[in-house]
């Protein structure tokens, strides 16, 4: 082990994809393979009338079509299970998929799709989180009783919290507000979402793909094809960049009904153009901090709400607010904390996991509250965050106990980095105790 340790090792698939020999999921060309296109909703949210797909089919060169009905086990995938595999009652987000159409090429399918006669009733869509929560807001999809995600028997907040926030605010000298948001963002991933799937020698039906997650994704292919998972030869490789956003499954499920359909290998992909309109993000979170503090600067309160936009499904959505709200006080020591977060359903593609998965959406705006506080009381930052930072033995919001605290450790490497000489009573503080 010793001859690995501290010394740079090539990577070892770094040669190939130098190289160009790298064989990502899209490179994957085989005999007799059928492309498939999706007819996506043309509107944000509406219920499906009818499909005429006569002219469709009519196509030189189009195989057929998969719809709803060639599903032949669950017709609903997801973390949470609510999102349809294909739309064939209502549509809640602009792009959703609601059928495919199978060709000997992309161009010929989007010549089918083209004949699709799509009867479709618009409805009033909601995109703004507190227009949805409005009693008499549209319902993002008819199958709600509320656009607030329902984490069990009615319950729309979920809520952290240690000590008795109102004591510590009456403990405190002063209060200090602040609102923030995190916008929409995007993977760019340089692959888009593809998929290819056939049958093998053995009737196994194969599927080539970019998952970041084979193993909790197989699982929901199982289910929707209706075949036990040794029948399903999931094969993963190499990703051309996922960065959370390849989670959720976006092609697999949809090739594996179409090779099941017609038997012949099928390819299924995005374009650049649907990867950046219709594949899951980072959704869109707002947090409200209310934080009582002593003229020393010592943390006293904590009330901290916070809200995200899951889009039109749940997904990864309400577990991120939970994650979210473990964290979005920081790596401080606050005694009396109380984090209320809620889930808000839009109609939106829908949002999931990114780099520091919801994480990340709660520690930048704490650090701008600290920051905020520090000039507030005119104390330095660096004196703020040193005084208040986890030791072994806090608790933090989820009524964890810290162990291995290391901010102070952290914060005194980043000065050392940027030449910042920290006065000698931050730099004796430890992190084994206060």
């Amino acid at each position: 082990m010793t001859e690995y340790v501290g010394k740079a090792m090539p990577r070892y698939d770094g040669i190939g994809q130098v190289k160009g020999q790298t064989k990502f999921v899209d490179d994957f060309v085989l005999p007799g393979m059928l492309y498939a296109k999706a007819l996506r909703s043309p509107v944000h949210r509406g219920l499906i009338r009818g499909i005429d797909f006569t002219a469709a089919k009519n196509t030189p060169g189009v195989v057929g079509v998969v719809t709803a009905d060639d599903i032949p086990g669950a017709k609903r995938f997801g973390a949470c299970g609510d999102q349809p595999v294909l739309a064939d009652e209502f549509t809640a987000y602009l792009g959703e998929e609601i059928a495919l159409v199978v060709a000997v090429d992309e161009d010929t399918c989007m010549e089918g799709i083209e004949k699709i006669k799509l009867d479709i009733e618009e409805q009033q869509p909601v995109f703004d989180m507190f227009e949805a929560m409005k009693p008499d807001a549209p319902l993002v999809r008819p199958d709600l009783k509320s656009n607030l995600w329902d984490y069990g028997s009615g319950m729309t907040t979920r809520v952290m919290y240690i000590g008795d926030v109102e004591q510590g605010f009456a403990e405190a000298d002063l209060i200090v507000e602040g609102r923030y948001q995190t916008g929409e963002q995007d993977h760019s991933a340089m692959e888009p979402m593809v998929s290819v799937a056939y049958f093998d020698e053995a009737e196994r039906l194969v599927i080539h793909t970019h998952s970041q997650c084979l193993y909790f994704q197989l699982g929901q292919l199982a289910a929707i094809f209706n075949l036990p998972m040794s029948r399903i030869r999931y094969v993963g490789g190499v990703v051309g960049g996922g960065f959370g956003g390849k989670n959720h499954i976006h092609a697999d499920h949809l090739a594996g009904l179409a090779a099941i359909k017609f038997k012949r290998p099928v390819k299924y992909r995005y374009s650049r153009r649907e990867d950046l309109l219709y594949s899951t993000k980072r959704g869109v979170f707002i947090l409200e901090y209310k934080t009582g503090i002593k003229k020393d600067g010592r943390l006293t309160a904590n009330h901290i709400k916070l809200w995200h936009d899951s889009g039109a499904y749940g997904g990864f959505s309400p577990y991120g607010v939970e994650k979210c709200s473990m964290f979005a006080s920081g790596p401080y020591h606050i005694p009396n904390t109380r984090i209320d977060g809620q889930c808000v359903l839009t109609n939106k593609a829908g949002s999931s996991s990114m780099r520091g998965f919801t994480i990340m959406n709660g520690q930048f705006p704490m650090e701008m509250q600290m920051s905020k506080i520090a000039d507030t009381i005119g104390m330095d930052p660096w004196e703020l965050r040193f005084i208040n930072a986890w030791r072994d033995g806090d608790i933090g919001a989820s009524r964890y106990v810290v162990r291995g605290a290391g901010a102070l450790e952290a914060m005194r490497g980043a000065a050392e980095v940027h030449g910042i000489e920290l006065p000698e009573h931050l730099l004796a503080m430890s992190s084994r105790g206060r």
